[in-house]
C-alpha cells in the first residue's frame, strides 16, 4: 500500500522520462547514497571497509562497464580483465612521470588508454559475433598479460615486476584510511552510475540494444553496426579501466599482472549474469553477490568444520550451479526478480 502511484501525475515530457518515474524510487535511492556518504562512516570498522565495502563499489563499476558491452550490445566479452589491467598501469605511468599529475586525471587518463585497447580488440566484432568474438576477446587477455609481464617499461623498469603507489590525494584531500578510500571510490561510483544509466536512455543507448537484439534489423533500419558496435567497445572499456584504476590505486595500493588475470574477467562475466544483464541495477546486485557470497560460505564452513581449502572449492561449486541456474530459470538475473518483486508491490493487497 505504500508503493502505488496514485496521484502522481506526468504533466511535461520531461517529468515523463525520469530516471525513477514514481516518486518512492527516487526518495529511497535519494536516501540510499546520503546513507552511504554520511551513515555507512559511523557504522562501518575497518575490516568492512577493505574486504568489502570498496571492493563492492569498485567491482560494481567494472560490472556496469561489462554490462554495457554485453548486456547492452550483445557482444560477449572475455578481455575485462585486460581493460582493467590496461587501466591500472597506464594511469601508474602517466602518475609518476608527469610531475604534477592530478590523482583523478591519472585514473581517467588510465580508462582513455583502455579505451583505445577496447577499440583495438572490438574491431573483430564487425566480422564475427558469439563464440568467435569471445575468442578474439580472450586474445586480448593473454595479449596483456604477456606485455605488462615482461615489457619493463610498463612497470618502471622494477625487477620484481610489481609497481606500487602511495600517498594519495587530491586537492589537498589526503586519501589515506579506508573510510577516505571509500568515499573517494563511492563519489567515482556515483558520477558514473548516473552517466552510464543515462546513457542507455539515450540513443545510442537504444542503438546498442537494437544492435543486440537484431543486428541485420537493425542495419536496415538505418543503424550503422560499425559505430554501434565500436562505441560500445569504447565506453565500456572506459569505465572498466577506470574501474581498473581505482582497484589498483586505492584497493591494492601496490599489484602486478596476475592481479588482472583471466579469472578477473570471469568474475566480472559472472556478475553481469547473475546481476542481471542489460540492468544498471543487476550490476550492483551482481557484484554484491559476488563479493559476499565468498565470505558467507566461508563463514558457513567453519561452523560446519570444512578446511579452507574445501570453503574454496564449494565456493566455485556454488558459482557454477547458481550461474546454471540464472541461464535457466531466469536469465535476467537478479534484477528481473528484484523487477517482479517491485511490481507485486504496485498492486498488493489486491493482485488483480
Amino acid at each position: 500500500m505504500f508503493y502505488r502511484e496514485n496521484g502522481q501525475f506526468k504533466t511535461s515530457y520531461r517529468t515523463d522520462q525520469q530516471i525513477f518515474p514514481i516518486a518512492q524510487d527516487r526518495w529511497a535511492i535519494l536516501a540510499l547514497i546520503a546513507f552511504a556518504f554520511i551513515g555507512v562512516p559511523f557504522l562501518v570498522d575497518e575490516y568492512l571497509y577493505r574486504a568489502i565495502l570498496i571492493p563492492f563499489l569498485i567491482l560494481s563499476l567494472a560490472a556496469l562497464g561489462v554490462n554495457i558491452l554485453v548486456g547492452y550490445c550483445g557482444q560477449i566479452s572475455l578481455g575485462s580483465g585486460a581493460f582493467m589491467a590496461v587501466g591500472a598501469y597506464m594511469a601508474y605511468n602517466t602518475y609518476i612521470r608527469i610531475d604534477g599529475m592530478p590523482l583523478v586525471l591519472a585514473l581517467l587518463s588510465g580508462g582513455f588508454f583502455a579505451t583505445l585497447v577496447g577499440i583495438f580488440f572490438g574491431i573483430p566484432s564487425l566480422r564475427v559475433k558469439g563464440l568467435y568474438l569471445a575468442v578474439a576477446t580472450l586474445a586480448a587477455q593473454f595479449f596483456c598479460d604477456w606485455a605488462f609481464l615482461r615489457v619493463g617499461w610498463f612497470t618502471n623498469n622494477n625487477a620484481s615486476g610489481s609497481v606500487s603507489v602511495s600517498g594519495l590525494s587530491v586537492m589537498g584531500w589526503t586519501i589515506d584510511t579506508p573510510m577516505e578510500k571509500y568515499l573517494f571510490c563511492l563519489a567515482f561510483l556515483v558520477v558514473f552510475a548516473l552517466l552510464a544509466k543515462n546513457l542507455v536512455r539515450s540513443a545510442i543507448g537504444r542503438e546498442w540494444m537494437a544492435i543486440r537484439d537484431m543486428d541485420v534489423a537493425a542495419a536496415v533500419i538505418g543503424i550503422r553496426p560499425m559505430y554501434a558496435k565500436l562505441s560500445a567497445f569504447a565506453v565500456s572499456s572506459f569505465i572498466v579501466g577506470v574501474a581498473g584504476a581505482l582497484w589498483g590505486f586505492v584497493h591494492l595500493g601496490s599489484w602486478e599482472p596476475a592481479a588482472f588475470s583471466i579469472d578477473r574477467s570471469f568474475q566480472l562475466l559472472f556478475m553481469v549474469i547473475i546481476g542481471g544483464m542489460g540492468s544498471i541495477m543487476g550490476s550492483f546486485f551482481g557484484a554484491a553477490f559476488i563479493v559476499l557470497l565468498p565470505i558467507f560460505i566461508e563463514r558457513i564452513s567453519l561452523l560446519v568444520g570444512l578446511s579452507t581449502a574445501a570453503a574454496a572449492h564449494m565456493t566455485f561449486m556454488v558459482f557454477g550451479a547458481l550461474i546454471v541456474w540464472f541461464l535457466i530459470v531466469e536469465p535476467h538475473g537478479l534484477a528481473k526478480l528484484w523487477s517482479i518483486a517491485k511490481q507485486k508491490l504496485r498492486l498488493w493487497p489486491f493482485p488483480h
